[in-house]
């Protein structure tokens, strides 16, 4: 089985869509539940959890509120959202529907749930309009797709004008697959901006063929097209195309992982660090390929930082300062430290040393301060678009002005163009932010302008301006250049 290092299936986070186009929400105060939303914030967030004790082949489930408790209903229908642990009036069994909307039956009591605003009951006994709920995936859109069946990640095979899944692990700017959400359907969107069709093929306009029903199955997904066929690898490059059957079994399965930044590093003799000589890690390269690509891994506690070779092996720390790729467990040696310097970075390895660059090319962790040689140029590769979600919501375009909210349910798509240690951040439109005098950011800049992106947590960056600001989502949901420190409000899902 492929391995992706701390990679792990995405939790399935979503929001759920009545009859009347509300979404049910969980209210801060009294753990009250209405079906009032009109778009999908941080309250109408829920987490499903599957029931393990239940037969596996049921589809049996419990809905985690923003707030930690748990959906339930009573023997009269009644619904509340306070219990902190899940028991049997928590137990809801999907079922799902032909459109792609689930009913949510009570197990203990058989009936299903439904309604509108603040009238939400768990008491109708026949599945109809008021008891059907679309759902609407809440998890960054950006991911690595892995088939269930080959145990294969997909990839952009652009030779082939295909998406292939017949990848032992999702490396480069390939691998990376956007989900693009449109009024209840889902796209795949290849790095190349193009979406895939039905057929196998890539398109580059969405249409009717391009869209996909999401469908979950035991904690996995199924994609469901326009004629009611599910997307499967076919053949033995597994060219992922819709098949023949109606019903997803596990060939039509797929889990979601964590996409993590892929970088290439160029040291201060101008060349890239690379694995290709071996086990020693050298700056000795002139062009980037898979040899010089290395995934950063962040660990929760301590944040610390590890780089994992192509191969599957890690950077690590080994006698006399001389830093390898051979190992293959997270150890103390594994964790490096990263400093940020604008439009470079210092790397300390585990001995409390800096990472310098020899003369010969050689990486070594022998130095006490940073000088020209323990400076590296780092590169991220594997997000040529660029998503952010804040602790509100996604960053879009404000409707009637050229500056950026950052609570929106939707989400723009931004180009990032790479700028000798810094990026550019291009809009839809060719335009470029920028940061105004006022300290706004805006989107609507002739000349680009330098950002620098700070990885500091596992799945979030801060982005400095070149002013030493970060962008920050102020309390009325606007991006701003103006932040001092790093604190949720200015840490990014990207």
């Amino acid at each position: 089985m492929p391995t992706n290092g701390i990679n792990k299936a995405l939790k399935l986070q979503f929001g759920l869509i009545n009859h009347e186009n509300r979404y049910l929400t969980a209210e801060g105060f009294g753990f009250k539940v209405n079906a009032s939303g009109m778009s999908m914030k941080k309250k109408q967030i829920w987490t499903l959890e599957h029931d393990d004790q239940m037969n596996k082949d049921d589809q049996v489930v419990f809905l985690r509120s923003h707030l930690g408790r748990y959906l339930a209903s009573d023997k009269d229908g009644k619904i509340s959202c306070e219990s902190e642990k899940p028991d049997a009036d928590c137990r809801f069994l999907i079922v799902p529907q032909s459109d792609g909307r689930w009913a949510l039956q009570s197990v203990l009591y058989l009936r299903y749930f439904g309604g509108s605003a603040d009238y939400l009951s768990c008491f109708e006994q026949d599945i109809g309009e008021k008891v059907l709920w679309a759902m609407h995936l809440a998890l960054h859109p950006q991911a690595s797709l892995l088939s269930v069946a080959r145990k294969r990640y997909a990839h952009l095979s652009a030779s082939d004008g295909e998406i292939s899944v017949d990848s032992n692990i999702p490396w480069g700017v390939d691998s990376l697959v956007t989900l693009v959400y449109l009024d209840g359907k889902y796209s795949l969107k290849t790095c190349d901006s193009r979406f895939l069709s039905n057929d196998g093929k890539l398109v580059k306009e969405n249409s009717h063929t391009t869209g996909f029903t999401l469908e979950l199955k035991y904690g996995k997904v199924a994609f469901k097209d326009c004629d009611g066929r599910y997307l499967t690898p076919v053949g033995p490059t597994g060219t992922l195309k819709s098949g023949r059957t109606s019903k997803p079994l596990k060939d039509e399965l797929f889990d979601l992982e964590e996409s993590h930044p892929q970088v290439v590093f160029q040291a201060a003799n101008k060349r890239f660090v690379s694995v290709k000589q071996g086990m020693s890690i050298s700056a000795n390269q002139d062009v980037e390929t898979d040899m010089e690509t290395f995934q950063m891994e962040i660990d929760k506690e301590p944040k610390k930082y590890m780089f994992r070779t192509n191969s599957g092996t890690y950077w690590t720390l080994v006698s006399h300062g001389e830093i390898q790729s051979t190992a293959t467990d997270l150890v103390e040696n594994t964790m490096f430290d990263i400093e940020w310097m604008g439009d470079r970075v210092a790397l300390k390895a585990s001995n409390g040393k800096y990472i310098c660059t020899k003369k010969n090319g050689q990486l070594s962790a022998v130095s006490d301060c940073v000088g020209d040689d323990e400076l590296f140029l780092m590169k991220l590769i594997n997000r040529p678009i660029l998503i952010l979600r804040g602790e509100n919501g996604f960053v879009c375009h404000h409707k009637s002005s050229n500056t950026l909210d950052t609570n929106r349910s939707v989400y723009d798509i931004f180009s990032l163009i790479f700028n000798d240690g810094a990026y550019h951040i291009k809009s839809v439109n060719g335009r470029f932010w920028y940061v105004s005098g006022s300290g706004l950011v805006c989107s609507d800049g002739d000349k680009p302008e330098d950002f620098f992106l700070e990885f500091l947590e596992h799945g979030r960056i801060a982005i400095k301006a070149s002013s030493g600001k970060y962008l920050r989502g102020d309390q009325g949901g606007i991006l701003t250049g103006d932040g001092t420190t790093v604190d949720a409000s200015s840490l990014w899902e990207y």
